[in-house]
């Protein structure tokens, strides 16, 4: 990485909301290395090779063959991309492990909770937390896929509230190993694995400890497994109860510091929850290329269905919230990359650099796993409704494709506790100085008793109205956020409503930014004509998200405000929505629609 880039002022987490983004700022998917592309397509070959061709078998429950198929992501070195070459990975920046999940996540919701199970929280902990000794005795195990990986967190009674596990860690009269006794639910890949990061609490200690936990179905050590989980979606993701009796694990297979557990696994999961995002980009894809196909050859009326203006709007939809969340992906992870050179720069270890870089991006990786784990799941939905009753049949990839998608929104924290977060945290960072909400927030609020500007901009440039009004609904999210704080103060936790309706206009203010912001970046250097399907998908996303934000808002004001201010945020709220230029949203909606008929599915990546 050059030091220009090391040096440039990139924004901290949650800054987009109060500083302007240039286009020129943000790294989009055409912005790929060679290298990347290569690795893109590597990771597309060997799925459309080993999974798509073969979906039928995730379907039928058959573990063995997505053991199978994690061997020979090993062998190919797609387990290892994010480890460090020092423990036989790749080694590869953050953006490309980003692409590798994206690419490789896309066929079967089977395999792609098995891999992100055993590359996320199956040895990212040991990588980032491990001492030198662990990591040489295990790291290299599972990035080659020797080994295979799995978390052991959720308990019958601890699920959102991690903290509150009762698996105990007993040490020894000797001091020379811990005996780990509890039940732990919904393991993924616990069925053939050879090793776990299990989360015990010693004695009375306030937060849990984690432990790696070797696994020999032979010398089980006090493990046993419960029966394969009867699931929804997610058919040959192996998942089991485990159930720890008296396990001895040696005081040296610590991971971290006692009661460090806690840290580790909330820091996980803010890992865990971007590349979740990544992990439902070509799924959507897939659905759309898959519908898109089907439209064009299903007759109806003796025309294609995809003449028709319903199924248009659909495809259209589809394609564009495709679009705005590869934008916000991309963009969050190359941030998170740059913030890790920086901190590399400055003498960090790698560790301590990828753990802090990705920390400072927290909000952003709450909101990218709530805006895409939904999308994925609206696009599967309509992909059964343009295949009619076909989508219903379990003989066309449509229904397994909408009951994997369901889980998504469910683990590495629920959608809800997602949006809690990303308000809770920006919150909290406002209150320790590294995002200024307050005095942008007072701007706001001084405007409102200002008399507004009657003149008509000049929006002739591209995007000039549409980037006028992501500022406005900044101020939107201002107004409302900074009301409330200013009512409830550090009670504002206990008002989950308005803090969800908070978090959705947060979560459409950087959707819709990232979707312009790479729209205009790509115009400026290719030409307006290139983009003009991507300008159009940038507008409809724009649209649909004013929308959300104006119910939202409404929402929060008429719920916690009366009176005057009520009637003076409801004011705000109108003056911060309006449109000088309401787009054509069917014209939009045609548009896309036709670019993905003519390419017969999604025409981007």
């Amino acid at each position: 990485m050059s030091t220009e880039t090391v040096n440039k002022d990139i924004l901290r987490g949650g800054q987009f909301l109060v500083k302007e983004t240039k286009c020129e700022d943000v790294f989009t998917p055409e912005d790929f290395s060679e290298e990347q592309r290569m690795m893109r397509d590597s990771a597309r070959e060997f799925v459309d090779r080993e999974l798509w061709a073969h979906w039928e078998r995730f379907e039928s429950k058959d573990y063995d063959y997505t053991e199978q198929c994690m061997k020979k992501a090993g062998e190919l070195g797609l387990l290892g991309v994010a480890v460090p070459e020092d423990y036989d990975g790749l080694g590869m920046g953050f953006v490309s492990t980003m692409l590798v999940c994206d690419y490789i996540s896309g066929a079967t919701g089977s395999f792609s909770t098995a891999f992100g199970a055993h590359t996320g929280i199956g040895t990212m902990p040991i990588s980032l937390y491990g001492n030198e000794e662990q990591k040489k005795k295990y790291v290299s195990k599972l990035a080659t896929g020797e080994w295979m990986g799995a978390y052991c967190l959720t308990e019958p009674g601890a699920g959102s509230d991690a903290n509150s596990g009762k698996t105990k860690a007993v040490l020894s009269e000797d001091g020379k190993h811990y005996s780990i006794s509890g039940q732990k639910m919904w393991i993924s890949n616990a069925g053939f694995c050879n090793l776990m990061i299990v989360f015990a609490r010693i004695e009375d200690d306030k937060n849990i400890t984690g432990f790696i936990v070797e696994y020999d179905p032979a010398n089980p050590n006090g493990i046993s497994l419960g029966d394969e989980e009867k699931k929804l979606g997610i058919h040959s993701s192996s998942t089991r109860q485990v159930f720890f009796n008296e396990t001895k694990v040696p005081v040296e297979n610590m991971l971290s510091e006692r009661g460090n557990g806690f840290k580790i696994a909330m820091n996980a999961l803010n890992v865990g929850r971007i590349k979740l995002a990544a992990a439902c980009l070509d799924a959507q894809r897939r659905v759309i290329n898959e519908a898109t196909k089907y439209a064009n050859e299903r007759i109806q009326f003796k025309t294609p269905i995809v003449n028709f203006g319903a199924i248009k709007s659909k495809l259209a939809e589809m394609a564009t919230n495709t679009y705005a969340d590869e934008s916000a992906s991309y963009r969050a992870a190359k941030n998170i990359e740059d913030r890790i050179a920086i901190r590399q720069a400055e003498g960090n270890t790698h560790q301590e650099a990828e753990l802090k870089g990705v920390e400072e991006y927290a909000i952003e990786c709450s909101i990218l796993k709530v805006a895409v784990s939904e999308d994925v799941q609206n696009c599967t939905d309509e992909g059964i409704q343009i295949f009619g009753g076909m989508g219903f049949s379990a003989d066309t990839p449509m229904e397994s494709a909408w009951r994997d998608a369901r889980i998504s929104r469910i683990y590495e924290g629920t959608n809800e506790i997602n949006r809690m977060l990303a308000v809770g945290m920006l919150v909290k960072k406002a209150m320790k100085g590294h995002v200024d909400l307050l005095g942008p927030a007072m701007k706001v609020a001084d405007e409102l008793t200002g008399i507004p500007s009657f003149d008509t901009p000049d929006y002739s440039v591209l995007f000039s109205e549409e980037k006028e009004i992501i500022a406005k609904l900044k101020k939107v999210f201002l107004m409302v956020a900074g009301s409330a704080v200013q009512k409830f103060g550090p009670k504002l936790e206990e008002h989950q409503q308005l803090l969800m309706a908070a978090a959705d206009i947060l979560i459409e203010i950087y959707m819709a930014e990232s979707a312009i912001l790479r729209t205009e970046k790509n115009a400026k250097r290719f030409g307006e004509e290139s983009q003009e399907t991507q300008i159009a998908m940038s507008q409809l996303y724009l649209y649909n998200a004013v929308d959300i934000i104006i119910k939202k808002g409404k929402e929060a004001i008429v719920s916690f405000a009366e009176g005057d201010e009520q009637r003076m945020m409801l004011m705000g709220l109108k003056r911060f929505t309006k449109y000088a230029n309401q787009p054509n949203v069917v014209e939009l909606r045609t548009k896309i629609a036709n670019k993905v008929s003519e390419e017969n599915g999604y025409f981007l990546g």
